[in-house]
């Protein structure tokens, strides 16, 4: 078997099975045609219907176990729901006699004469787990990292009723196809590069750890625990570069002092130190923040380690909104891997704004305490352990409100409108209201982003500049990939 695919039997095995359920094979050796191999004799796990949910909902049960930040989960999202595509994408040409989408890199009929049971579901299923592996399990790229096999062998076991190891035709004659073009794609983007980051603090302005000593939190104790700062330079899936749309709002202050003493910055400080206040302080003794808005900005953080993050959060709205709206198992698969690479490229544009410009900026909390406004001042974010803490990378721009808006710029040109009904849920243990109510896609992404002002932990501009630069990767992303034929 290829390498990328998993499966403990032979090659040989394989194929006297094969040949035993009647394949007509040519000289050669190679399949002409033939009846494929069921794998299970019926599919246990059913209360996810459709299997693009369904692996969607395992991939955010290791979001929720892996820790790290948002940016490969990000990626990995974009290759396990692109190859999912293209595997979709194969059996319809096969089986339905025609794709409606082009494919995100090769998608064509395969062999066989007779559609086997339940082939749809196989072929998605299996492609999923052996891109999964490949990332987080047995095959992982970073063996230090944990191994993540036994879950994943759990959930296909629950899904198929039988190990991934017991082997299948359609392994030869599609999955090792898919998942081969999709871990070739990506080999060798820049993702395994970990250099950390030495950044240009104490300057006034320059992002810095948010470790204080009535703060303290042992994953930012210095500027080197910066998360991912060079994922700015991986290779996107459909951007020319991550600074294709690079902000440039900071640029125009040039130089730190002359960011810190200009009145913009100076009404930035203030509206986030009014509205994302943990607690009154003697020197901010109001907080300008609504209960509701409250409410919000637990909502959407997914910030710490135990939840699915923000691709996660975007990833399971995109399904709550499939599932309302009824769509098919080819129109899921589409709209999430289109959703999935706006994700992805989305996140490396964010890392190129926050760390490839010429301002790395500093947290509110920095800018409140060192700049002498507030020594006691805390963002409402806090940590698993009750400690107010900052992500840790600069502020401009905000992956979420940037995640936000890809996901909305996606939604809105695949339903070709901006006004659709919806709820949506959370799974951040701190947020007090656990489902909200949108009539827009867009008034999703912009309370996503106004919620990082509210937390504490972001300047109006990084949400504002963070909707732009989504949006704009969306529509590159919805105008260039999987384009209906």
């Amino acid at each position: 078997m290829p390498e990328n695919v998993r499966t403990t039997r032979t090659r040989s095995t394989i194929w006297r099975r094969t040949l035993a359920a009647g394949v007509v094979l040519a000289a050669t050796g190679s399949i002409l045609a033939a009846s494929p191999q069921r794998a299970e004799a019926a599919l246990p796990t059913q209360s996810i219907a459709d299997p693009v949910h369904y692996w969607n909902d395992v991939l955010q049960g290791v979001f929720r176990q892996v820790q790290g930040g948002p940016v490969p989960m990000a990626r990995a999202a974009a290759m396990m729901n692109g190859a999912i595509y293209d595997a979709e994408s194969s059996y319809q040409a096969k089986w339905k006699g025609q794709m409606t989408s082009a494919a995100y890199i090769h998608a064509a009929p395969y062999a066989g004469w007779v559609e086997g049971p339940d082939e749809e579901e196989r072929v998605i299923g299996r492609t999923a787990y052996n891109i999964l592996l490949n990332l987080y399990g047995v095959n992982r790229p970073n063996k230090n990292a944990p191994d993540f096999t036994p879950y994943l062998d759990k959930r296909f076991k629950e899904r198929f009723g039988t190990e991934p190891t017991s082997g299948d035709l359609l392994d030869i004659t599609i999955v090792s196809g898919m998942v081969n073009q999709m871990m070739n794609a990506r080999a060798g983007d820049g993702s395994e590069d970990n250099s950390s980051y030495s950044g240009e603090s104490p300057r006034p302005g320059a992002w810095r750890a948010t470790s204080y000593p009535d703060m303290v939190d042992s994953k930012c104790a210095s500027d080197g625990n910066a998360v991912n700062p060079v994922w700015g330079q991986v290779k996107p899936f459909s951007l020319s570069s991550g600074s294709q749309f690079r902000p440039t709002t900071l640029a125009q202050f040039g130089t730190y002092e002359d960011l810190v003493a200009s009145p913009e910055y100076k009404a930035q400080v203030a509206a986030v130190r009014n509205a994302g206040a943990a607690a009154p302080t003697a020197a901010t003794p109001v907080i300008n923040r609504t209960a509701d808005q409250y409410n919000a900005a637990w909502f959407w953080a997914n910030d710490n380690d135990g939840t699915y993050k923000p691709p996660g959060h975007m990833i399971q709205a995109t399904r709550e909104v499939s599932k309302a709206r009824g769509l098919s198992t080819y129109a899921n698969a589409k709209l999430f891997a289109l959703v999935s690479i706006a994700l992805a490229d989305t996140g490396i544009a964010v890392r190129d704004a926050k760390f490839s410009t010429t301002i790395d900026l500093w947290r509110p909390v920095s800018a409140i305490r060192e700049g002498g406004l507030d020594p006691q001042w805390k963002p409402l974010l806090k940590n698993n352990d009750g400690v107010n803490v900052n992500p840790c990378f600069p502020a401009y721009v905000s992956g979420h409100a940037s995640f936000g808006a890809a996901w909305a710029g996606i939604m809105k040109r695949y339903f070709n409108t901006d006004n659709i009904a919806y709820d949506l849920t959370t799974d951040d243990p701190q947020a007090p209201v656990k489902t909200r109510h949108f009539t827009s896609f867009s008034a999703a992404a912009k309370e996503d982003a106004d919620s990082r002002i509210w937390l504490g932990v972001h300047f109006p501009w990084d949400a504002t500049d963070g909707l732009i630069l989504g949006d704009k990767v969306a529509a590159q992303v919805f105008s260039t990939k999987l384009r209906t034929l």
